[in-house]
């Protein structure tokens, strides 16, 4: 059972950043805003902020959509005042008809929604595939040449992908059997649910003890029989989209998905048939804080903007240059954006997107990713958006690249989190984050994605409280005031070679709001 532990894990903390419903120990809600490896919210909010005043921020949230009637959410969701909701009519003249609180790229005029998509390889192979196939490499220009080799390199990639989730498909779909038949035994034998100490009573037991240890394993991993629902779904969902070059799902929309002058497409359903991950990266922003539910977000004084361009599968160059124009255009100072993935055809159309943000001072926020590897090496570890593309000389200047770390002393940087000490500036919570998912729930999640929150929420406060600042002064505070940790002796994410936090990101620094705080004081206090 040793084996499915690690591929549970794997799955769900890893590859999904899932999360899982349970009643939250105390000992993790909240400990981001805590102290010790914490971010010190609480404690800036107690003696520095309790008397200061301070304005509203709009912070976009490009993701997959955020759930805004959330009851922790509904009273700080951003609202476009000149527009006259559900009229039919773009009001403001800003090119999107009835965008009350953002604007969806995923979905089209009829309301429907596009949710489960292809990766970006997939996409290329696709591409290149009716261009190439059959064709000697000889007969081919040299500009053709580099998309031939770029087709080859995505066409294996795809389809030794497509067969893993096959089988993958089929293990899982015999474990999830095995374990329903088992718990279906073992309630029988019990008359209903069971715990971990009922399971001793029958270890001995010649016709349950099979099962017994089969759940017991299963009880110590962390995990349900129902979570292999979510396990096969995720494996299907390879196999029917990611890595299925046989459909065409942007045609729902109806736009020209390499067009980026064909802009009319989208509707204004900010939270989309899936808004979990959004709406947990909202939560940690901002949240309402010390209202007696859920969690406290870092910020108290944030308008969210919903800006929905983040599918199941890899998101579209086309969205994202869409989504941070819009979020710039409608009065956004920081963006969220808790996304990533390997290939990117159109990256010139994004570069010009950032620096419209950069020209218009907004701070864009950016998870480093979570396939435990040093994405300073974009030729070996290409991750898309990138602070710095390869086709330029020098990083953009509204960016900050998060990692995530954790509570734990011995394991500081999180095993998933993305690392590279020219590439992550700085790192901040993003292990066993409680905060808020659709239908005014609360779970547990983990990922580079809730640790770009994070630093965010610190981006937002920061410029409510001192809102002669600009982002990039903001930007400079937080990397310069973040706890010291680069010291920490601590293994490799991904691996066992031991390696100090210093060498894992520009700053070797973990996110501090109670220092970045100080540092804003003392900054406006000489003006």
């Amino acid at each position: 059972m040793k084996s499915l532990k690690n591929v549970l894990i794997f799955t769900f903390m890893v590859i999904l950043s899932n999360a899982y419903a349970q009643e939250v120990n105390k000992k993790i809600l909240n400990w981001y805003n805590g102290k010790k490896y914490g971010m010190s919210t609480d404690k800036a909010y107690k003696k520095v902020l309790a008397d200061k005043k301070a304005t509203k921020v709009i912070v976009a949230v490009i993701d997959s959509g955020v759930d805004i009637e959330h009851e922790d959410l509904k009273d700080i969701i951003w609202t476009n005042t000149d527009e006259i909701p559900n009229n039919g009519i773009d009001d403001d003249n800003n090119g999107y008809i009835d965008d009350v609180h953002g604007w969806n790229f995923l979905g089209n005029a009829d309301g429907e929604n596009l949710n489960d998509v292809q990766l970006e390889m997939t996409r290329i192979y696709q591409k290149f595939d009716s261009i190439f196939k059959g064709k000697s490499y000889a007969d081919l220009s040299d500009e053709e040449k580099k998309d031939y080799d770029l087709y080859k390199e995505v066409r294996e990639k795809v389809k030794e992908n497509r067969e893993k989730a096959e089988k993958s498909v089929k293990q899982m779909e015999n474990l999830y059997e095995s374990f329903s038949e088992a718990d279906t035994r073992l309630k029988k034998h019990f008359g209903g649910e069971y715990t971990a100490k009922d399971l001793k009573k029958v270890k001995k037991d010649p016709e349950l003890s099979d099962d017994a240890r089969m759940m017991n394993n299963l009880f110590k991993a962390g995990y349900t029989v129902e979570d292999f629902e979510d396990i096969v779904k995720y494996y299907q969902s390879q196999f029917d989209y990611h890595y299925n070059p046989e459909i065409y799902p942007r045609k729902l929309i109806g736009d020209n998905p390499d067009d980026f002058t064909d802009t009319d497409y989208g509707n204004n359903d900010v939270e989309g048939p899936d808004a979990m991950h959004g709406t947990h990266c909202s939560g940690i922003i901002a949240a309402i804080r010390n209202n007696g539910i859920g969690n406290n977000g870092v910020a108290d004084n944030v308008l969210i903007m919903s800006i929905r361009a983040v599918p199941n599968g890899d998101e579209r160059d086309k969205d994202i240059a869409l989504a941070i124009r819009y979020a710039v255009d409608n009065g956004a100072q920081v963006c969220n954006m808790s996304f990533g993935k390997a290939y990117s055809l159109q990256s010139e159309e994004v570069i010009k997107a950032i620096r419209y943000a950069e020209e218009h001072g907004v701070l864009l926020v950016h998870a480093a990713g979570n396939s435990g590897m040093d994405i300073d090496d974009q030729e070996a570890n290409p991750n898309f958006p990138s602070p710095k593309f390869p086709s330029m000389s020098k990083r953009f200047t509204n960016w900050i690249e998060v990692g995530a770390s954790t509570r734990y002393k011995k394991h500081l940087a999180a095993s998933f989190s993305n690392y590279g000490d020219e590439t992550v500036d700085i790192f901040a919570p993003g292990l066993e984050i409680w905060s808020t998912v659709p239908q005014s729930e609360y779970e547990i999640s983990q990922g580079t994605s809730m640790a770009a929150p994070m630093v965010t929420g610190l981006a937002a406060l920061l410029k409510a409280y001192y809102p002669e600042l600009t982002m990039f002064q903001i930007k400079d505070i937080i990397l310069k005031s973040g706890q010291d940790v680069s010291d920490k002796l601590l293994p490799i994410p991904g691996g066992k070679t031991k390696v100090t936090m210093g060498e894992l990101s520009i700053t070797g620094k973990i996110a501090n709001v109670y220092n970045a705080v100080l540092m804003a004081e003392e900054m406006t206090s000489k003006k």
